[in-house]
């Protein structure tokens, strides 16, 4: 029987499945810390270097297992800086629940040291957001934080004041008017289409000659049915960031990425259809969709406040990607004519092509950052977890590395925060300790955050050590590439270098004062041989690849006002001879491969 609140707390955590929280000490926790101690590893207490990276670790194992996940911050400052990964969750739809602590209900209300308004911090990042005053509201307060993250899909808060802490638990409340009675449990509803919506969608289908399909992680349960109804569209798929993983890219219909950060092939399809059809994703960049009026639209979403807001879409399908897909793949007819199909494969092996070549090139025996992803691809270890940070390295993360079936593969994808690549690997790691974890991370990002959290990796070297990889991929280029080239091609400036150049830093080295290992590339020759090493390892190895800052980013189609832009910038750039230079070879290959007559096998 649990002695104070906060031994309760853990129980009713236990309970509720929960095996592991991220956090960081304080005293406005002091009560919990207690009670992790008297736990004994029930639930297990993961200590962070900091509590954004606990948030971000929680939302990284939302992601990765589908369950809840849970961090822990002190009062005042450490519950300030949980936000950024919790918004990370909140914007990305992932079940997280955050415990905090407060001042002591005496001190509330004098300004008193730490005494932050915490219900108000949390209000718009909390789904349910409630102070427990009385260890009676403990047991249903837990209860209902879990039931609102699972339905909502999004953050619940929980704010513990010290002294309710160390009060003595009151597992049952007393019987008497207020009490409230909850319990532990929650089953996933069945969200069926309506059937009149539903026809609307098969017949727009049906009558479409050129149907494109673009899936987010809301088709995650829904692979097969994704797949079936493709074929019988005689579709192309392509997917958002977040949709990785819900079909694999070797599949000759997957187009891959779509957006500044997508293919060639996707686009192409997505431009030139005359249906429009979305799966469980909220996309959000008009100038990557159809120009509105040009085609029909199709959406199937679970949360009725998303449907038909990127696109005007003319059926408009609230429920489960896998329940109505079922309901709506007898309703559609195999589409004879397979020549829309054809040329979307035919555009998908020209990209891939585009995509080799394009790594292949080198430019003043630097590092292509495209060849470091596009020759880890093939070596991927079977089950691999890739996950990614923002910036530069992103792109190549999304278009060079092929997810096969039986992959994982996330980042933040609506916030698009700096800093969530490594915290997501490791925490990507403690809840699947025999699959390969593979994190891609530029060096402003490891700089801002992902160092510190190479003691984390130290501190529980005997979980994070092993037979299968954990290798934390550093793109090491001195500047801040991806704001870089947005600034050419966005704002029409040159490179800045007092706000785009950080210093350079011995990551390798410094991997090897922690205790794990480090290997340095700075070969273009040596690249594969680096992967090779790093994926063999017995120990986590932080990967340094020094690599050529000067490779744009080139988006699928460069549209006028930004090709004015970069041209603008281009003529005070610091870099302009090399960008030019490098800028014009990339194009090339993409041009060659669309030549008219052109064959590929």
């Amino acid at each position: 029987m649990a002695e104070q609140v906060a031994d309760y707390v853990l129980q009713r955590l236990t309970e509720w499945g929960v095996e592991r929280v991220y956090r960081y000490p304080g005293d406005g926790i002091n009560g919990m810390l207690g009670a992790f101690d008297r736990a004994e590893g029930r639930p297990e207490f993961i200590q962070t270097r900091h509590e954004e990276m606990a948030a971000f670790m929680a939302c990284a194992h939302a992601k990765f297992t589908g369950e809840v996940g849970c961090c822990v911050a002190t009062s005042g400052p450490g519950a300030i800086h949980l936000l950024n990964g919790l918004y990370d969750a909140k914007l990305d739809h992932q079940p997280v629940v955050a415990i905090v602590g407060q001042q002591k209900r005496l001190a509330q209300g004098t300004h008193y040291q730490q005494e932050v308004n915490l219900e108000d911090l949390f209000s718009d990042v909390s789904e349910y957001c409630q102070i427990v005053m009385h260890p009676g509201q403990m047991r249903h307060v837990i209860d209902r934080a879990f039931k609102t993250a699972l339905t909502a899909r999004s953050v619940a808060t929980i704010i513990i004041p010290e002294d309710v802490q160390e009060a003595d638990a009151m597992p049952s409340p007393p019987k008497e008017h207020g009490s409230v009675y909850s319990s532990v449990g929650w089953s996933r509803p069945r969200v069926l289409p309506n059937p009149e919506e539903l026809r609307k969608a098969a017949d727009i289908l049906n009558e479409g000659e050129r149907v494109a399909i673009l899936i987010g992680q809301g088709a995650a349960g829904a692979r097969e049915e994704v797949v079936e109804a493709a074929d019988l569209l005689g579709a192309g798929v392509a997917k958002a960031l977040l949709g990785r993983e819900v079909l694999p890219d070797d599949l000759p219909f997957v187009t891959g990425p779509i957006g500044l950060l997508g293919s060639k092939a996707s686009d192409e399809m997505i431009m030139n259809c005359d249906v429009l059809f979305m799966i469980g994703s909220s996309f959000p960049y008009a100038e990557w969709l159809p120009d509105e009026g040009s085609c029909r639209g199709v959406e199937i979403d679970i949360d009725g406040r998303m449907i038909g807001i990127r696109y005007p879409m003319d059926a408009h399908v609230v429920g489960d990607a896998g329940e109505t897909l079922r309901e709506l793949i007898p309703l559609l007819r195999r589409k004879p004519d397979r020549s829309w199909r054809e040329r979307i494969e035919e555009n998908v092996r020209s990209w891939n092509t585009v995509m080799e070549k394009r790594a292949g090139q080198t430019f003043d025996g630097k590092i292509n950052p495209q060849a470091v992803a596009h020759e880890l691809s093939p070596l991927l270890p079977d089950g691999s977890i890739l996950t990614a940070d923002s910036g530069s390295g992103t792109n190549w993360w999304a278009r060079h590395l092929k997810i096969r079936e039986g992959m994982k593969a996330s980042l933040s994808g609506t916030l698009a925060t700096m800093g969530p690549g490594v915290p997501y690997a490791i925490a990507a790691r403690f809840a699947f300790p025999d699959r390969p974890v593979i994190a891609f991370v530029g060096d402003g990002a490891f700089q801002m955050n992902g160092m510190n959290e190479m003691l984390t990796v130290k501190r529980y070297a005997d979980r994070m050590g092993g037979a299968p990889p954990l290798v934390f991929c550093v793109f090491n280029n001195q500047d801040l590439n991806q704001v870089t080239w947005e600034q050419r091609a966005m704002g029409g400036d040159p490179k800045y270098e007092g706000s785009q150049s950080i210093p350079d830093f011995p990551y390798a080295k410094y991997a090897e004062l922690c205790g794990l290992k480090g290997i340095y590339c700075d070969d273009p020759r040596k690249v594969t041989t680096a992967w090779r090493e790093a994926l063999s390892s017995d120990r986590p190895v932080v990967l340094e690849f020094v690599v050529d800052n000067e490779i744009a980013p080139i988006p699928p189609h460069i549209m006028e006002t930004q090709a004015k832009k970069a041209v603008k910038a281009g003529i005070k750039d610091p870099q302009k001879v090399g960008i030019a230079r490098r800028g014009f070879r990339q194009k090339l290959t993409e041009m060659y491969e669309n030549l008219p007559g052109r064959k590929h096998d």
